[in-house]
């Protein structure tokens, strides 16, 4: 199938996106003088802006190719809510799935930015699994709306949405009724993913990943210690033992500026070279990676074509300053 023509079906798809919700704040300014009270840069703050992150940057990738996407994760009752939520009205993201926990903060990511350059980062958040109610709360609404999707996004940042007792419940009912699964994942919870269609992990997450499984495999002599760096070889044995042990279609393992490798489970393993011609900011290029690989699943793709088509979209966002997303008409023009 053609990659344009996969794109140009985008829009057909319908996607819930379970995950740890983010509200990610940027102060912007510039610096001209060091403080006198301590050796740091002071920044003369001009505007503020406000963007949906982590779960919330997916579903807004997943928009902005005008696709049809829904939320489900948890929010606080503070006064960083309303902001999340306007963020999401303004962008068209159902919110039907997004439920408050009192006793949580909404998660928010304050990053100081000074011309292009990123100063500092303020992180307020709640990293404790969710209680046993609110659990079922969010597996309630996706067993009674499931229909209504073509492909489920987990998205793990290790906030405690994505915890042992709903990804039980979730990939269950998932298989159960044929839908396509992807995990961006977060290594302490791999072992929980099984199943799954598909999982994206970067090759850190890969790296500790293998290390908290103790994959061993003699055969090949691979043997993960905590004590060295992994080579190469050692990724890409350890990528097809996770591809089995987890029961999964397709690896896509993220590798910076060299690009991406997609592993199968008829045993392709492929390598696929960067195309980002620039790079400001690497923040949330996974988001969109997950998005646009889910989105040619939905649309017919196979994992290669989906992958070459998040290759793509993942060049463009790294050349954005912020968190950012791309849309249908970019994608079009790399392409070209």
């Amino acid at each position: 199938m053609n990659l344009k023509n996969i794109i140009n079906r985008f829009n057909k798809a319908r996607i819930l996106v379970v995950g740890d919700l983010i509200l990610d704040e940027y102060i912007w300014g510039k610096v001209e003088r060091i403080s006198p009270e301590a050796p740091v840069p002071v920044v003369w703050a001009d505007k503020r802006t406000y963007v949906p992150g982590g779960a919330a940057n997916v579903a807004n990738n997943i928009r902005s190719f005008d696709a049809e996407v829904c939320l489900a994760g948890v929010i606080g009752n503070d006064k960083n809510t309303e902001i999340l939520l306007s963020q999401l009205r303004k962008r068209k993201i159902s919110a039907r799935g997004i439920f408050v926990e009192p006793s949580r903060l909404t998660t928010v990511k304050t990053r100081i930015i000074a011309g292009h350059q990123q100063i500092v980062r303020v992180d307020w958040e709640h990293t404790d699994s969710l209680p046993e109610g609110m659990n079922q709360k969010i597996y309630n609404f996706i067993q009674k709306n499931i229909d209504d999707f073509d492909a489920i996004v987990i998205e793990d940042y290790g906030k405690g949405v994505i915890n042992v007792q709903l990804l039980e419940g979730l990939i269950l009912l998932a298989r159960s009724h044929k839908r396509i699964v992807t995990v961006d994942p977060k290594e302490d919870n791999f072992q929980y993913y099984r199943g799954v269609t598909s999982i994206t992990p970067n090759r850190k997450e890969l790296e500790n990943a293998i290390r908290n499984l103790k994959i061993k495999d003699t055969a090949n002599k691979l043997q993960v210690h905590n004590d060295r760096l992994l080579t190469d070889r050692d990724i890409e044995l350890a990528a097809k033992q996770i591809l089995k042990y987890l029961e999964l279609e397709s690896i896509l393992v993220t590798l910076g500026e060299q690009g991406m490798k997609l592993f199968q489970k008829d045993g392709a393993v492929t390598h696929i070279p960067t195309v980002a011609q620039e790079v400001f900011d690497v923040s949330g290029a996974g988001d969109t990676v997950i998005s646009t690989f889910t989105l040619g699943l939905c649309c017919g793709a196979s994992f290669l074509e989906a992958a070459h088509i998040a290759n793509y979209a993942a060049g463009i966002v790294v050349g954005k300053v912020g968190t950012a997303a791309t849309n249908r008409k970019e994608l079009m023009m790399r392409l070209k």
